[in-house]
């Protein structure tokens, strides 16, 4: 019979400063992690969480079988925390592992609401070992919603960051000019294997962690838990192999490796032998090489290992060039991929040698997990889709809230085949449910509750329908989630939720999320006037305008605003609907290259028109006004010559033209110069939002 194990959680703001920088931070009982959670199988676990924020905030139990009340998606399956409020969860604790826990509240996750939830076997073999709870996470100085909100708008500002731009002094450097101007026909961004320069990677909290209490012959259990929003890691041992024994909390027919990577979200436990004397180093790195965080076993000398060179990326970039279809689409594969067995991101890895690594062909339960053979099955496609250019990130092109439920009935089996269409890696979770990976181990498929699809793999889930109520599935990179790649199962007659009263309300909060509109604006301040834009926008509609602002009324001032929709996966097609108004005196009437009167010293006149996205990443732009004046139009802005240099240019058929060039100093801030036909030369500031 188990204990009643009783905890209080007090979730709170604070300030933390991890890199000479005092930033906001949510802390759990005054920490960051939160306090470790520890119970044992049979237990029933009481947990009071106590809100002392202004704001509202969940706490998602990631991985444990709970009723569907208390999952800790906020509307979904429980209400929110109210600020200064108290929530108990109250379940029986009816599995074993390493999982976590975690705020599923807006990003709050990324400041710092998460912690270990470790629940012990009855009788465990291998409890004579040693533990170390070892959690990596990823911090950044900015706050969360300048993040997300930046990456919607393709900043390249994270990759000058982190030394990865792929500007076209960097081709030619490298011999990969065909390279690059190939990917950009294709109408590709540069290669991506991260979105955010991070300010710090931490293991425990903090930079790296000393456990020096170990003695040479000491085998170590670590339980490791990847609570980062964003961020793989690369896991290493300075003394020699890492030995695999449970993945999401299940466990596996042990397996020695070299290295492992670990997905936003996921958990391993590994053992792990001190060989001799020395503090041997067990690293996590950032998959893009942008820093790592290690653990220190031992005592005496330290005992590295070699650090990760940096990742080749125009390698990577010519390897996609071979894959992509000129309209931003995968060719069709003449080989099947799945489990991790073929890391595409390999020709970009510049380290010698054939280390073991793992992949999910090698995991296998130790007991079978076949699911009831009696039971129907009912398959379901999901094709991962996503658009780097505006950062939108879909299932069947499709987000959470342009989609219903899917319904599905208890007693049923569900069968997931899983296709990575985009160009990153996904660690796809599914509440309240651990599903057979089918791995080729047949019927001893190990149990996950998150799986890693690497892009062009294909991977089949399968689980049985035992529960009841909502059940959220998504990618557990943060800003992904977000933005709306994911799905909701719904059971059928699932009685009603109490903590949900209103669920057509409550859902309209859930799809909030993925329809956030986001604001944007770009200003230059420059000794010929001023000339900027504004934008808000969402997954698919964008509005717009533009200005100029000259400095005497003969080179005058113009305002075009337009309000559109995205068509399409890759949103290349943009219909829309505009106001166009300028104004400047003294010049003589011209026609424009069509032979119509230029209406451009005097225009106020609605419009409407097309933008389409060709390559080269050159932005067509055909127009009509309510006067019957057309306009064609070709523009890029942002093309990245140097590490922080940009060029900008736009030449239409109203005989104006411009071209530019900005250097960037910050995200917010470049120095910028450009000649525009109308307002002529100019030099000054450019500053962004």
């Amino acid at each position: 019979m188990g204990h009643t194990i009783v905890y209080n959680l007090y979730i709170s703001d604070t300030l933390v400063n991890y890199s000479g920088k005092r930033r906001h931070a949510i802390a759990v009982n005054g920490r960051i992690p939160g306090p470790t959670l520890e119970f044992t199988e049979g237990d029933t676990a009481e947990i009071h969480i106590h809100n002392e924020m202004m704001m509202e905030t969940s706490v998602h139990w990631h991985g444990i079988i709970v009723p569907n009340q208390y999952d800790g998606v906020p509307y979904l399956t429980a209400p929110p925390i109210e600020p200064m409020g108290t929530y108990i969860a109250r379940f029986p604790i009816v599995q074993n592992g390493t999982y976590w826990y975690h705020s599923h509240t807006m990003l709050q996750e990324q400041v710092g609401l998460y912690g270990a939830f470790i629940i012990h076997k009855k009788a465990d073999t291998a409890a004579s070992l040693p533990e170390e709870v070892v959690l990596f996470s990823d911090w950044t100085n900015e706050k969360p919603y300048e993040v997300n909100r930046s990456l919607h708008y393709a900043t390249d500002w994270y990759a000058i960051r982190k030394h990865s731009t792929q500007d076209y002094f960097a081709a030619i450097k490298a011999g990969r000019l065909h390279t690059k101007l190939t990917s950009e026909c294709k109408r590709m961004l540069p290669m991506d294997v991260s979105d955010v320069a991070y300010d710090l990677f931490t293991v425990n909290g903090g930079p790296e962690e000393d456990r020096p209490e170990y003695r040479p012959g000491d085998k170590i259990r670590l339980r490791i838990i990847n609570g980062a929003s964003s961020s793989y890691f690369w896991l290493q041992y300075a003394g020699g192999k890492i030995q695999v024994i449970a993945s999401d909390g299940q466990d596996v027919v042990p397996v020695s490796v070299d290295r492992l990577i670990v997905g936003p979200s996921e958990t391993y436990d590994v053992v792990v032998t001190v060989p001799d004397t020395g503090s041997y180093q067990f690293r996590a790195t950032a998959e893009d090489r942008s820093g790592s965080t290690s653990l220190w076993l031992g005592s005496g000398e330290k005992k590295t290992l070699p650090a990760l060179p940096p990742l080749k990326y125009f390698e990577g970039m010519a390897m996609m060039n071979e894959m992509m279809k000129g309209n931003g689409e995968m060719k069709p594969m003449n080989m099947h991929m799945s489990n991790q067995a073929m890391d595409m991101n390999e020709v970009m890895y510049p380290e010698s040698g054939n280390p073991v690594t793992l992949n999910y062909g090698m995991l296998r339960s130790p007991t079978r997990t076949t699911l009831p053979a009696t039971a129907p099955t009912r398959e379901l496609r999901f094709n991962l889709t996503g658009n780097m250019n505006r950062y939108v990130w879909s299932i069947n092109n499709k987000t959470v809230s342009e989609t219903d439920e899917i319904l599905i009935h208890r007693g049923e089996n569900i069968r997931i085949i899983l296709y990575n269409g985009t160009m990153m890696r996904h660690p796809m979770h599914l509440h309240g449910h651990f599903f057979r990976l089918l791995n080729g181990q047949g019927d001893y498929a190990p149990l996950k509750e998150v799986v890693d699809i690497l892009p062009m793999e294909t991977d089949t889930l399968e689980f049985a329908a035992t529960e009841s109520g909502d059940w959220f599935f998504h990618c557990h990179i943060l800003y992904h989630m977000m933005s709306g790649m994911g799905r909701i199962f719904h059971y059928a007659d699932s009685p009603p939720n109490p903590g949900v009263p209103d669920l057509r309300a409550a859902l309209r909060r859930v799809y909030s999320d993925d329809r956030e509109i986001r604001p944007m604006a770009r200003v230059g301040l420059e000794s010929n006037g001023s000339d900027g834009e504004a934008m808000l926008a969402d997954t698919r509609y964008r509005f717009q305008t533009e200005w100029r602002l000259g400095t005497d009324s003969r080179k005058g001032y113009e305002s075009e605003s337009h309000l559109g929709r995205y068509l399409g996966q890759m949103q290349y097609l943009l219909p829309y609907i505009g106001w166009d108004f300028r104004y400047r005196s003294g010049h003589e009437s011209e026609k424009n290259l069509f032979g119509q009167m230029d209406t451009k010293d005097h225009r106020n006149a609605l419009c409407a028109g097309i933008q389409y996205t060709l390559p080269l990443l050159v932005v067509a732009d055909a127009r009509i006004d309510t006067r019957g004046n057309l306009r064609m139009q070709l523009g890029r802005e942002d093309i990245a010559v140097t590490s922080r240099l940009r060029f900008t240019f736009m030449v239409n058929t109203d005989k104006e033209y411009m071209a530019g060039f900005r250097y960037v100093v910050t995200k917010y801030f470049g120095f910028s110069t450009h000649y525009d036909s109308d307002m002529g030369f100019g030099a000054g500031v450019t500053l962004s939002y």
